[in-house]
């Protein structure tokens, strides 16, 4: 799933909360926001792409979801928020190299051939993450170890990136081959930014295998790399990245000019990304994976960094322009993405409602965030009554709808667009601030479900006013257009 990720620490944030985001781009997936009650969840659960099945005998919380609503591939839950106030993004597709994938394999699943060889079931992959893991965890941490225990038992067919958040953490794990991982807690002064390459770039190997402070990882990690010439590194320092990772020409239109534009944005001071003397070019392999901002981020910036699309620059496929570069490289907010998350974990409210989950469906580029609060029962049909079929009935079809009209319009659309994205902000931050207030005053679940009705209720009006402009715009701007005085 060709993704892209940004994880914010908590001194990093202007409110003092943990941040996780991750655009899930499929296949022009429909997407929709569910919550999922203890009862619901599977004990015995079945891996669809992979057919491996995995018994769940431990008792599940409830959580929130972003599944497919077409389960023909799997469930594909994508991201959410659990009872106990613990995020958690599933997956950023990474890199490896053959160097790794010869000495740990994928764990692949392979179709029986009539008398010659039996079935190989598979190991677990993106379809699974979040059900396998999410119900069941407590702590960002404890994310990490159960899905090390996963890895180390079944494998996965496929490089992840997998992050977690509670309210005073953030962890980053990516597995390595078939069955090997690392992990990093997220400094609480940076920001992580993530776009479908091995990230890591730095790692304490010591800690990992000692007191596991800030980093974790395979137990036997420093045998692998030892026994399978991994190490590309020089003069002892130790670059996973380097070692894991990797370093082609695909990465450099696919990969790399996307980590620029977000290192861009939010060290536009401390870092020169411009011009012949520039310390970081889109095709640079050494953009960090981690940096200080320049200025504290809020949910409204990383909502603009996963929206990218090289704004301000000569590679934005929007350009009126022509420079000869425009469009060269992978814009951060595609036409194929069928949700955007942002879990919060807020630590200056009352527990109840301290998760927070910013929602956005389709294309980015073109499509409001939404918050809702986490801790309910259900979700309001606005996002989670969902069928695959076109409606201007919920959030996801209409989305997608205001993003397909907008784009090949999009000078005379841009400007709605943007009223819109700010209308539903302004306004969804208003209805949180309202029943924070109410909750710290008095904790009742009903005024959290109250809450979440009254922000569905706004943005529908919201997108429904936006939908009208752009359909209308787009209609005036059809080249079958004709008029009694055209010559």
């Amino acid at each position: 799933m060709s993704c892209t990720t940004v994880l914010v620490g908590k001194k990093a944030s202007n409110d003092n909360t943990t941040m996780i985001a991750r655009t899930d781009d499929g296949h022009f997936d429909v997407k929709k926001m569910i919550v999922v009650e203890p009862k619901d969840q599977p004990k015995k659960y079945k891996c669809v792409n992979s057919h491996l099945k995995i018994e769940l005998t431990e008792e599940p919380m409830r959580y929130t979801a972003c599944p497919n609503v077409d389960k023909k591939e799997g469930i594909w839950a994508a991201t959410g928020i659990n009872a106990a106030g613990v995020g958690m993004t599933a997956t950023e597709t990474i890199t490896s190299n053959p160097r790794v994938l010869a000495a740990d394999p994928y764990v692949e699943y392979k179709k029986a051939k009539p008398g010659k060889e039996k079935e190989v079931i598979g190991g677990i992959g993106e379809e699974d993450y979040v059900v396998l893991v999410l119900p069941y965890i407590k702590t960002a941490r404890e994310g990490v170890l159960r899905v090390a225990s996963l890895l180390e038992k079944y494998g996965t067919y496929e490089p992840n990136g997998i992050a977690f958040n509670d309210k005073d953490e953030v962890w980053w794990l990516e597995t390595i081959g078939g069955h090997h991982w690392i992990a990093s807690r997220v400094p609480e002064d940076r920001v992580v930014i993530n776009p479908n390459q091995f990230g890591t770039d730095t790692f304490d190997l010591k800690d990992a295998l000692g007191a596991g402070k800030n980093y974790l990882c395979s137990k036997d990690l420093k045998e692998f790399i030892r026994d399978n010439y991994l190490d590309l590194n020089q003069n002892g320092k130790f670059n996973p990245r380097d070692i894991f990772g990797s370093h082609t020409d695909m990465d450099h239109i696919y990969d790399t000019p996307r980590a620029w534009f977000m290192g861009r944005y939010l060290t536009p001071y401390s870092h020169k990304w411009d011009g012949p003397d520039a310390e970081f070019t889109p095709a640079s392999d050494n953009i960090p994976w981690s940096l200080v901002p320049d200025r504290k981020v809020a949910v409204e910036d990383v909502k603009y960094l996963l929206s990218g699309h090289f704004q301000g620059t000569d590679f934005d496929p929007y350009k009126n322009q022509d420079t000869g570069k425009r469009g060269m490289y992978r814009s951060i907010g595609i036409n194929r993405t069928g949700v955007t998350s942002i879990c919060q974990i807020r630590s200056n409210v009352p527990k109840e409602i301290s998760g927070v989950e910013w929602i956005c469906f389709a294309s980015t580029t073109f499509d409001a965030l939404l918050p809702v609060y986490t801790n309910v029962p259900k979700m309001p049909a606005y996002l989670s009554n969902v069928t695959t079929d076109t409606s201007t009935e919920n959030f996801y079809w209409s989305s997608a709808l205001i993003g397909a009209l907008a784009d090949p319009n999009y000078s005379s659309c841009i400007q709605n667009i943007w009223r819109y994205q700010e209308a539903v902000a302004v306004r969804g931050r208003q209805i949180l601030r309202e029943y924070d207030l109410k909750m710290t005053k008095k904790a009742d679940p009903a005024l959290i479900e109250e809450a979440n009705r009254k922000l569905c209720e706004m943005a529908r009006e919201e997108t429904t006013k936006t939908l009208n402009r752009v359909l209308r715009q787009a209609s005036a701007n059809m080249k079958n257009g004709y008029k009694l005085a055209d010559n």
